[in-house]
């Protein structure tokens, strides 16, 4: 792909994610033009003393709503490629407002995808979460549905029309709503609270979360989810090396918590292809023609990538130096 020559619009884009991507793919790809796409006027005015839209700046921002379809028509227009990161996250503000999390996050993710298509966008890479494996909260179930229509969305646009994949990883360090914040935040009071000290999640930091979403788009065929091979980490190293000198409160698992985290679950393993740097689960049914993974290797009979059975563990000197404390 010639960066140089395309437009890219970021859902979302004044979150962690987009102000992250926004930074890389201006100082490394170069873009005709990039577009934040968000709904939050005060972040956009922020973001804009950063990045401004002025002189031959490639930087453009939208107001917008993924929920509303005829916004997204008119920010599509002209648009070779989507990055979608617009999304409900926070797990107890989904639970309580459901309707509001399905019209963001699957009736959102359906507008994109009408809008992509009848727009002649050329590829559109959505952002998904490890939470939408096996779901047990209406976030995940939500982003299951999106990464479901994102793939299936391939059959509407044909062959030789508009691609969508997803990229599918885990917690990323310090973003918001992370655990490494609040634990920064309460390790001044003496006590951090832990929920259940056998809990394991994947780590990941923002910027390689951005360079894997960039070398997934510039390799996807369409309809496949891409999931990084990244560390794992116990919840009790991470207290170690947020707040190694705290008192640890045991509080009990949160509702719509799991003890454990999947990237990849046992049954999607059948259909996912493996190579140095990821897995890639492949459409069960790939109407709009298939993709050619030559090198990649099939995965063994009962194999799935979970938190706990990680072959790659973060240490404690590792995720301080990620966080860039010590």
């Amino acid at each position: 792909m010639n960066w140089s020559e395309l437009s890219i619009l970021i859902t979302g884009g004044t979150g962690s994610f987009g102000k992250k991507f926004t930074e890389i793919v201006l100082r490394e790809y170069h873009p005709k033009k990039l577009i934040i796409f968000s709904r939050d006027e005060l972040k956009q005015h922020e973001m804009r003393r950063l990045y401004p839209d002025t002189g031959d700046s490639p930087m453009r921002y939208f107001i917008g709503d993924v929920r509303d379809r005829e916004r997204l028509y008119r920010a599509f227009n002209g648009v070779d490629i989507v990055v979608h990161a617009a999304a409900l996250k926070q797990v107890p503000a989904c639970e309580y407002n459901p309707f509001e999390a399905i019209q963001t996050n699957v009736i959102g993710a359906k507008n994109v995808i009408d809008a992509a298509i009848d727009q002649g966008v050329k590829k559109v890479m959505g952002i998904i979460t490890d939470k939408a494996v096996n779901p047990i909260n209406l976030y995940g179930a939500t982003k299951l549905c999106a990464e479901k229509l994102f793939v299936h969305g391939n059959s509407y646009s044909g062959e030789g029309g508009c691609r969508f994949s997803c990229a599918r990883y885990g917690n990323v360090v310090g973003s918001r709503g992370s655990v490494i914040p609040l634990f920064l935040e309460q390790r001044r009071n003496g006590t951090v609270p832990v929920t259940d000290p056998r809990m394991t999640r994947f780590w990941i930091t923002l910027d390689q979360g951005v360079k894997f979403v960039i070398r997934c788009l510039e390799q996807m065929h369409g309809g496949e989810v891409f999931t990084p091979k990244i560390p794992s980490m116990n919840i009790m190293d991470l207290v170690k090396a947020v707040a190694p000198n705290c008192k640890v409160e045991h509080v009990g698992i949160r509702p719509g918590e799991k003890l454990h985290e999947v990237l990849v679950s046992e049954d999607e393993a059948r259909h996912t292809v493996e190579t140095d740097e990821m897995y890639i689960i492949q459409p069960n049914y790939p109407w709009w023609g298939n993709g050619n993974w030559g090198g990649a290797k099939p995965l063994p009979d009962g194999f799935h990538y979970g938190s706990d059975t990680n072959a790659q563990w973060l240490s404690v000197e590792e995720l301080q130096r990620l966080i860039e404390w010590k």
